[in-house]
């Protein structure tokens, strides 16, 4: 729920904006039942881009390579922070953790938009050292309690010296408002879909429980047109170009990483006597993997030469998966992503009702890291859900454009054999 920054000081210009029926798999007279298949994953592994755990001399400042330091106060969101440079708000604990702290004190006296400055805290972020495109983002954090306080962990669009904010793009990982101590936000801006007007959704702890209290893991997931929020494993959205009512989807470029600890704002609102000071988020680590398929994707090919294919190439929840003409359309175009999964059109690949049972039909549906949307392939050439340990598999086992995908019972018949090339 941002809105552009503008400051007075600043280390980086960039950093001025923020923020079917089912048939048998095989035709009578089929040859008896083969082996099962092994059902490793032969997924390249996935590649560790950006990986800081914040190792170093305690009271020593964060690692200049890799991030630098903003200065400065909001006007546009009104918080009641200046943003400090070097290690005065933001170090290293020697025990492997960035410790960023609000503090209600402005020894430097610090002017805000408001007058002299009332607090202090920090500001990291990556750009023009580091940026990512797809894949995982993830980090572990202990964030601070208390009204008015605002930590996030977001990233912006790497080309918003271009084209300014919100048109670059801004992605909300995680956001907390002190006066919701059990949730987090996940949110998307971008051009008419900004500030209070951003799209996302809120997690909730349960029993009660406040982040406060615990390090979390929160991250994306990211391939081309979808990204899914998770926190500690726990999925609690997916958004895709179809959430935008239209508008532009503008996440399918470099973004560069930030963390801040923000005090006061519109959305907080401003602390009070109630408020701890110093308070304190604790950065565990920060890590960025590709999702060990990446890229744009390639096709499946299987029976007749013909490609795996999303009907219609829509990507609502439920679409058909089906054997077509190969094209090269975006509807053929899978890739390999986190938790085994096969994407296409920023969804996975899906067992239709979670079912393990032969004939059960495929779909595409938002990405859940569940195992009926878990996939493997075999030395052989099968490609078999994991779950259900029963391959892909053409009804019927016809070559025509339009034949359904389904799971069946592994058997090595023509109709199960796919070359893989996502």
């Amino acid at each position: 729920m941002r809105t552009p920054l503008r400051r007075r000081v600043t280390l980086y210009a960039l950093a001025l904006l923020c923020c079917t029926s089912v048939a048998t798999a095989v035709p009578a007279g089929a040859a008896p039942t083969a082996p099962e298949p092994r059902v490793n994953s032969t997924r390249a592994a996935a590649a560790v881009t950006f990986d800081e755990n914040f190792d170093g001399p305690a009271g020593s400042a964060v690692n200049g390579s890799r991030w630098q330091i903003e200065t400065g106060d909001n006007v546009n969101n009104h918080e009641r922070q200046y943003y400090t440079a070097g290690n005065n708000n933001a170090r290293l604990d020697g025990q492997g953790n960035l410790v960023i702290t609000a503090r209600k004190e402005n020894p430097g006296n610090y002017q805000c938009w408001y007058g002299r400055c009332e607090y202090t805290s920090a500001r990291l972020n990556t750009a023009g050292k580091f940026t990512a495109q797809y894949g995982r983002v993830e980090a572990r954090m202990k964030i601070p309690r208390g009204q008015g306080m605002w930590p996030a962990f977001w990233m912006l669009g790497n080309n918003m010296g271009d084209v300014g904010w919100p048109a670059s793009g801004e992605i909300d990982i995680m956001e907390n408002v002190g006066f919701e101590p059990n949730t987090v936000h996940g949110t998307l801006h971008g051009p008419g879909y900004s500030g209070s007007g951003g799209i996302g959704a809120g997690y909730s702890l349960p029993g009660g429980q406040a982040f406060a209290d615990a390090f979390h893991t929160f991250a994306i997931d990211w391939s081309p047109n979808s990204i899914r929020w998770s926190v500690d494993g726990n999925v609690f959205q997916t958004r895709t170009p179809a959430d935008l009512g239209g508008r532009e989807w503008v996440f399918n470029k470099p973004f560069f990483l930030i963390l801040n600890l923000a005090v006061g704002g519109y959305w907080p609102g401003d602390p009070n006597s109630s408020t701890p000071f110093p308070s304190t988020l604790t950065v565990d680590y920060v890590r960025v993997t590709t999702d060990g398929g990446g890229g744009t994707g390639g096709s499946i090919t299987g029976l007749g030469g013909k490609c795996l294919d999303v009907a219609s190439a829509s990507s609502a929840n439920g679409t058909p998966v089906q054997l077509y003409d190969c094209n090269g359309s975006g509807a053929q175009q899978w890739t390999r992503g986190a938790n085994d999964s096969l994407r296409a059109l920023g969804k996975c690949l899906d067992v239709k009702d979670n079912s393990t049972a032969d004939g059960a039909q495929l779909q595409l549906w938002d990405c859940s890291g569940g195992g009926n949307q878990r996939w493997a392939v075999s030395g052989a050439n099968d490609v078999v859900n994991i779950q259900a340990n029963k391959c892909l598999d053409v009804t019927g086992g016809a070559s025509v454009n339009g034949a359904r995908a389904q799971i069946w019972t592994c058997t090595g018949a023509a109709n199960q054999k796919w070359s893989v090339n996502a």
